[in-house]
């Protein structure tokens, strides 16, 4: 994740409760803003199940915000905090939320390919409390547990960690091996 510490749900909603009074802002890249007439269109629940290239079964979940700027820009300030909270409470009436679920942003525009990203930063600005949202990765959990995800049609480790050498198995069809004989060191 860029050295992006991933958020989870609950911490993200107590940032935003402990800053109601301040303007909510999205940093989407370098300079890039979300634009201030945003509205937050929709909070997604995404339980996920994968299995990964090593065959280790893996599941979390993920509370998606999805923010849309209106084609006409409706006002001139970007919501409060507070607003966001009221958005989230209705929202939570009806779908419990998880806590321990990692946050991720869903945003793009006419510059910008929609996609969801991690928040990274929120800090304080003056009166705004400025969320800069980083691009999510792609990462092989195999590495990551310091296996491999598979092998290549060759027999070699697609991906195995830097210096390990697996060793090589001759494979024997012993329907066509001669029989074996006591004695003879192949039993």
């Amino acid at each position: 994740m860029n050295n992006v510490q991933a958020l989870n749900w609950q911490t993200f909603k107590e940032t935003l409760m402990q800053n109601e009074d301040l303007v909510l802002q999205f940093q989407y890249d370098e300079n890039s803003w979300v634009d201030q007439s945003y509205h937050i269109t929709e909070i997604k629940q995404a339980p996920i199940t994968s299995v990964d290239c090593g065959g280790k079964m893996n599941s979390w979940t993920e509370i998606i915000v999805q923010l849309w700027e209106p084609g006409v820009k409706q006002q001139e300030r970007a919501m409060k905090a507070r607003k966001a909270i009221s958005i989230i409470e209705l929202v939570e009436k009806s779908l419990p939320l998880n806590p321990l679920a990692t946050v991720k942003i869903e945003f793009g525009n006419s510059e910008f390919d929609t996609r969801q990203m991690f928040p990274g930063a929120i800090s304080i600005q003056g009166e705004d409390l400025v969320v800069d949202l980083r691009p999510d990765t792609v990462q092989c959990k195999a590495i990551e547990r310091g296996g491999s995800c598979g092998t290549t049609s060759t027999g070699e480790e697609c991906c195995a960690p830097a210096g390990s050498a697996k060793q090589k198995v001759e494979l024997i069809n012993l329907a066509t091996a001669e029989a074996c004989v006591p004695g003879s060191g192949c039993c």
